[in-house]
C-alpha cells in the first residue's frame, strides 16, 4: 500500500489536466493499481483528496463498519461524503483530468500543489495552500496539543 510524502507543484492545462508528479508516481511502485484513483472533496478543507483504488476500498470498509444506511443521520453523512466523488485514470502521459466541479470546489484555476499525506494526496489551489501554512510556533503549539500527552511506542 502506497504512503505519500512531499509537496509538489503543477499546472493545469487548458483542458483541465495536470501531470502527476513523478516522485508521487514512484511512491506507488508495487501498488496493485497505480493508474486509477478516486477523487473527492475534502471534508474539512477546500482541496481535492486523491486516493489509490486500494486505499479507497479501505476507506469504504471503514465506513461500512461504522455506518448504518438505514439511520437517517448516517445516510445523510454518506450522501455528503460521496458527493462529487469520481474515479480518475492516468492517461498515457501520466496526467489526471480533474473534474470541473471538484476544481471549482477547491478554487483551482491554474497552479496547484500536490501534498502527500500518508495514504492520500491532497490537491490544492496554490494560493490557498500557501495561505494555510502555519508559523513554526503555531505548529509547535498544535503538536503539543495533539501529541503532548502520553507517548506510546517510544
Amino acid at each position: 500500500m502506497a504512503s505519500f510524502i512531499g509537496d509538489y507543484t503543477g499546472k493545469i492545462d487548458p483542458k483541465g489536466r495536470v501531470s502527476l508528479p513523478s516522485a508521487l508516481k514512484k511512491q506507488m511502485e508495487g501498488s496493485a493499481d497505480a493508474e486509477t484513483f478516486v477523487a473527492k472533496r475534502d471534508i474539512y478543507e477546500k482541496c481535492i483528496i486523491l486516493y489509490t483504488k486500494e486505499e479507497w476500498e479501505r476507506q469504504t470498509q471503514i465506513l461500512r463498519a461504522k455506518l448504518n444506511p438505514y439511520n437517517k443521520d448516517h445516510n445523510q453523512f454518506l450522501r455528503e461524503f460521496f458527493r462529487g466523488t469520481v474515479e480518475i485514470t492516468l492517461d498515457s502521459s501520466n496526467r489526471l483530468l480533474l473534474p470541473e466541479r471538484l476544481s471549482e470546489y477547491a478554487e483551482i484555476d491554474k497552479d496547484v500543489y500536490f501534498s502527500g499525506q500518508d495514504k492520500k494526496i491532497e490537491i490544492w489551489a496554490k494560493a490557498v495552500y500557501e495561505a494555510k501554512e502555519q508559523s513554526s510556533d503555531d505548529f509547535a503549539d498544535l503538536a503539543q496539543k495533539i501529541m503532548g500527552g502520553e507517548l506510546v511506542g517510544f
